[in-house]
């Protein structure tokens, strides 16, 4: 499972014309399902975006974690961050987890991520075709991997 993590001001997912999630200030996740993914990934990346102290605190360094500047998730599914492109121009998504298997665990993610956090967790609509608008703040942007354990 991977995620990239984009620190903003404000974000916000729009499906034909109607915003369906919004956030102020927090990070937006980019959410990559494979196919070897499993709970422990979830339970992985939960724990650490959770924890991740990457808010300014009154100091102005990167040392307040999303709980502590009371912030908000914005989580999208994005089953491009698996792509390869090693052979030829055109990316390969074979790596990706079809739709019956990725559905189920993105649910299971944004419920873990609802019920570890202690704040509000937006989405946006698995496999719709979505607009995504962010204000980025720093910009701070990371890549989390389940499977490296780094990012």
């Amino acid at each position: 499972m991977r995620v990239v993590i984009q620190r903003v001001q404000e974000a916000s997912v729009t499906i034909e014309n109607s915003i369906v999630g919004e956030v102020g200030l927090g990070l937006l996740v980019l959410l990559g399902i494979e196919e070897s993914d499993t709970l422990e990934d979830i339970d992985y990346l939960v724990k650490k975006l959770n924890q991740l102290r990457i808010f300014s605190d009154e100091e102005g360094k990167m040392n307040a974690s999303i709980q502590d500047v009371d912030g908000s998730f914005l989580v999208v599914s994005q089953f491009t961050l698996h792509a390869s492109t090693k052979k030829g121009n055109r990316p390969s998504f074979i790596r990706a987890a079809h739709p019956d298997q990725a559905i189920p665990l993105y649910n299971v993610f944004i419920s873990a991520l609802n019920k570890f956090a202690n704040v509000s967790v937006e989405t946006g609509e698995f496999g719709a075709d979505m607009k995504v608008r962010l204000l980025n703040d720093g910009p701070v942007t990371l890549l989390l991997d389940s499977k490296e354990k780094s990012f």
